[in-house]
């Protein structure tokens, strides 16, 4: 009698046979950003969507978005070596909107 193979060694080439593979690595740069951007950067900004190779991070204030833009090569290098694939192309830095007060003192999580 055979047995069935756990999900987690077939989910992997499923993934790829439907094309999603990279979109599956491009969300787990969402999840993992703050690993990767570090506390300081982190406490700024925060990863809300991955599209055709584009990470979509919002940034807290303008200063930010221009200390971020001189680092966004150096970003995406260390996110696709986090992810072990050339998965994201480009970061878009964008303004972050109102949030409710969370008691953080503002700053985005």
């Amino acid at each position: 009698m055979t047995h069935p193979s756990p999900l987690a060694n077939i989910l992997p080439d499923l993934l790829r046979q439907l094309g999603l593979a990279g979109n599956v690595a491009g969300w787990r740069a969402v999840s993992e950003w703050p690993a990767v951007a570090g506390a300081r950067i982190a406490r700024h900004t925060r990863a809300v969507a991955f599209r055709d190779g584009t990470l979509h991070v919002e940034v807290e204030g303008s200063a930010w978005m221009h200390e971020l833009g001189f680092l966004k090569r150096e970003l995406v290098r260390n996110l696709n070596r986090h992810l072990g694939a050339d998965v994201v192309r480009d970061v878009r830095f964008t303004p972050a909107g109102p949030r409710p007060t969370d008691g953080s003192g503002g700053r985005l999580r």
